[in-house]
């Protein structure tokens, strides 16, 4: 097993045939690690894999409950504790509702486009015009 930085990967260019990644790149914190992680995924892989909850999507998945996250940080910080189903579930302390703030960055379609330019952003949606995620593709090329 290894372990490592999905930020700075320690394999040369095109080590791998794919890089794959699944609702990874949202848990960065910060656009400039999210840069870096695609990035990252770009250089390692020949083909490219990587899916993202859509920042414009009603229901935010992480928390399973509906328009929370377009409210400000200061009105979400309460409601997740007492008004999602992350906060029913698991009681989170302060400490881990201000964790979760900091960690969870969702992407909207235009930044997906600047973090992945040589890929195609393709749209999984809900019910047909909702759109839910987003993923990032590069076919192989030679």
């Amino acid at each position: 097993m290894l372990h490592g930085d999905g930020c700075a990967l320690a394999f040369g260019n095109r080590t791998f045939d794919i890089a794959f990644s699944n609702s990874v790149i949202e848990h960065l914190g910060t656009w400039e690690n999210q840069q870096k992680f695609a990035a990252e995924v770009r250089r390692v892989g020949g083909q490219v894999w990587v899916q993202t909850p859509a920042r414009w999507f009603f229901i935010e998945p992480h928390l399973i409950t509906p328009f929370i996250h377009f409210l400000p940080t200061d009105w979400q910080r309460p409601l997740l504790r007492w008004f999602t189903v992350w906060g029913w579930l698991t009681r989170p302390t302060p400490a881990q509702v201000d964790a979760f703030l900091a960690e969870v960055r969702l992407l909207n379609f235009a930044e997906m486009q600047k973090l992945f330019p040589d890929c195609r952003i393709e749209r999984e949606s809900f019910l047909l015009c909702f759109t839910k995620s987003y993923i990032a593709v590069r076919e192989r090329t030679s």
